[in-house]
């Protein structure tokens, strides 16, 4: 069992290696571009970072464990479900990376930001390209569906359906491989980010 799981995962990530590396990339662009053009973005962002501020302070979002994940298992979700419109999962994942550029841009202290954000950053980063290509991997799951189906002119229209699934089933797999584990880098981020970031950077500061 265990050997097929390995076996599945790798081919997931083999099969699928340019929408994770176009993920990447996506991600990486988008956090320079926050980080350089933070002055023109002030206008579209500060007013989230004002509300995410206020929410913290006044205690609707606190800083646990479950706030923090279920706040990111939704970005997770919501780029993997978006896969169908194919581009929408790469504006999510660009959109996420423009404001985490923006707000490290703002800050007064960069060494502060990075400390705050690198521990579980490094988790919440790797699980956010995953899922956006678990949603490239699930577009090109329905577009290989939509392609043999179409080709298939002989047969009822269920037979030439459940032929299509069955051809292509491997791309639908290997989405939800990549969402499965995209969650669980998430729930490892989120611990960290809850129990340890702040208590790390603290100690940290303490040194400097």
């Amino acid at each position: 069992m265990f050997k097929l799981v390995k076996t599945e995962v790798k081919k997931a990530f083999v099969e699928n290696k340019f929408a994770i590396i176009a993920s990447t990339i996506i991600l990486f662009i988008s956090l320079i571009l926050g980080y350089l053009l933070e002055p023109y973005l002030y206008s579209y962002f500060n007013p989230v970072v004002e509300d995410l501020t206020e929410k913290v302070q006044t205690g609707v979002i606190q800083l646990t464990f479950q706030d923090i994940f279920l706040n990111n298992i939704m970005i997770v979700l919501q780029m993997f479900i978006f896969g169908l419109l194919f581009c929408f999962s790469a504006l999510i994942l660009a959109f996420n990376g423009f404001f985490v550029g923006y707000y490290t841009a703002t800050s007064p202290n960069l060494l502060q930001v990075l400390l705050l954000t690198i521990p579980h950053g490094i988790f919440e980063f790797s699980s956010c390209i995953l899922a956006c290509a678990s949603g490239f991997v699930l577009f090109n799951f329905i577009y290989r569906l939509v392609k043999t189906f179409l080709k298939e002119k002989e047969g009822k229209f269920f037979d030439r359906l459940i032929y299509s699934y069955d051809k292509n089933f491997d791309k639908l797999l290997q989405a939800f491989i990549l969402l499965a584990l995209a969650s669980v880098l998430m729930i490892i981020a989120g611990i960290i980010e809850a129990y340890i970031t702040l208590p790390l950077a603290e100690f940290l500061f303490s040194l400097f």
